[in-house]
């Protein structure tokens, strides 16, 4: 029977763009958002700013909710593992360049690794890069309650934040 690991994703989001990156020196590993392993102690919302602050060296962010989760089945990518995944939506206060480095230097599972990424914003109003994994699966969520924050008014009343 797989493990069940609890994993939290953080999207964030600065007006209508989504912080995406990549490893400098993995590109195997694909398009990604920030995510990873949750502690013992830690909450899906506490996870994701940790997550966040290791990936990106972004700190300045509100906590804006918790989009929804879902179980993944990541024996498709060699893991005999079952995912809970919490995706949850964080807004950058901070003013950042379109594109940066950031090393993190504690990754889970790789104790003394460093992995440089290389972080950009892309736009929620066009078609996002492909994301590796899964890390898309709250998308559809995320347009609809920033489309929401901006005053659309014809989305159902379960994707309404106010």
């Amino acid at each position: 029977m797989p493990m069940t690991v609890r994993k939290a994703f953080a999207y964030i989001t600065s007006g209508r763009r989504l912080l995406v990156f990549t490893h400098s020196h993995y590109p195997e590993a694909g398009i990604q958002v920030p995510a990873g392993t949750m502690r013992s102690d830690e909450d899906p919302i506490t996870a994701a700013l940790r997550e966040a602050a290791e990936e990106s060296g972004l700190v300045d962010l509100d906590v804006v909710g918790v989009l929804g989760e879902l179980a993944f089945d990541a024996s498709l990518y060699g893991k005999d593992e079952i995912h809970h995944r919490s995706f949850v939506h964080l807004r950058c206060r901070a003013d950042t360049s379109d594109q940066w480095e950031h090393w993190e230097t504690d990754p889970h599972g790789a104790p003394g690794e460093h992995y440089l990424f290389v972080l950009s914003w892309a736009s929620l109003d066009a078609p996002l890069p492909d994301l590796i994994a899964g890390h898309d699966a709250f998308i559809p969520a995320l347009r609809a309650a920033l489309d929401c924050d901006s005053g659309v008014t014809d989305l159902p009343p379960s994707f309404r934040t106010k």
